[in-house]
């Protein structure tokens, strides 16, 4: 699991290693004019909450970093990207069942939820490829071409599109 999650966030570090500082913080494209570097911050953010919790076994999303260095230049990303996934390689397989306490707002005010590590990281794992696809859309209109194989693409997503019409 945790060999699967580093790949993905190699993925969005090699993006930032190839692009300028210019692409990365554009806020203008529509409808959302939000920027590479504004998802990449917010994904790194939510991993950073968790690893910041994991001592205290309160993982508080509501607490989330939000540094803007990190969504305006590529090399604070970099960085950021390089702080998680060392947290990342340091993790033991017998700690993704630790027990955590969960918080955030998901709308109504803060509430808590009890987790464990395996599922948050697995969670945030999921959240970064969504973000990932917004950021391939970005990426398209700011005519970003890099190989990156599977970016913004859940690994169950079906590799061919199924036929929606028999042939008669």
């Amino acid at each position: 699991m945790i060999e699967d999650i580093v790949k993905n966030l190699e993925k969005g570090k090699y993006l930032l290693n190839n692009i300028t500082d210019d692409k990365y913080s554009n806020k203008s494209i529509p409808p959302y004019y939000s920027s590479i570097g504004a998802h990449t911050r917010h994904v790194l953010d939510m991993f950073q909450c968790i690893f910041i919790g994991v001592d205290k076994q309160y993982v508080d999303f509501t607490k989330r970093e939000r540094n803007l260095e990190v969504e305006t230049y590529t090399l604070s990303g970099i960085e950021y990207f390089d702080k998680i996934i060392n947290c990342l390689k340091k993790l033991q397989e017998s700690e993704l069942k630790l027990t955590l306490e969960v918080a955030d707002d998901l709308g109504s005010g803060k509430v808590v939820v009890t987790s464990t590590l395996g599922a948050m990281l697995s969670q945030a794992h999921c959240h970064a490829i969504h973000h990932y696809a917004s950021v391939g859309y970005l990426m398209h209109i700011l005519e970003i071409y890099l190989p990156i194989d599977g970016f913004g693409i859940n690994a169950t997503t079906p590799k061919e599109k199924p036929c929606l019409h028999k042939d008669k």
